[in-house]
């Protein structure tokens, strides 16, 4: 019951599906993050440890920098049942292309040169 309680809080909330959304192309460091949600990095940050605390991020440092992405087929039934029914709903939406091209063009920029600008 805890963990259904974890990710109802951690999908109630704009910023975090936003999140989730992103991270569907795949990794991304918290400052690329940062960068697509167009908020603070302390609340990037917030938003982050809560989908963490969900199970529906994982996350990985290197050096000074945080790394997210989903979690991988080990991830418990209630996490992989939501993360599939997020991808699901977030397909069909219209905004959807538009999206992926955002986060396709943060992909694309100098990881070292946005990180900088977020120094911890």
């Amino acid at each position: 019951m805890q963990e259904l309680l974890w990710i109802s809080k951690a999908l109630s909330d704009e910023q975090r599906i936003r999140a989730l959304a992103a991270l569907l192309s795949g990794e991304l460091c918290l400052c690329q993050l940062i960068e697509l949600l167009a908020l603070a990095p302390s609340t990037v940050s917030k938003h982050m440890s809560v989908l963490r605390a969900a199970g529906l991020v994982k996350a990985r440092k290197e050096g000074r920098w945080q790394y997210y992405s989903l979690p991988e087929a080990d991830a418990s039934p209630a996490v992989r049942g939501a993360l599939h029914r997020v991808r699901q709903t977030l397909a069909e939406q219209p905004e959807s292309r538009a999206r992926q091209k955002m986060v396709t063009s943060v992909r694309r920029m100098d990881v070292s040169k946005l990180c900088a600008c977020y120094r911890p």
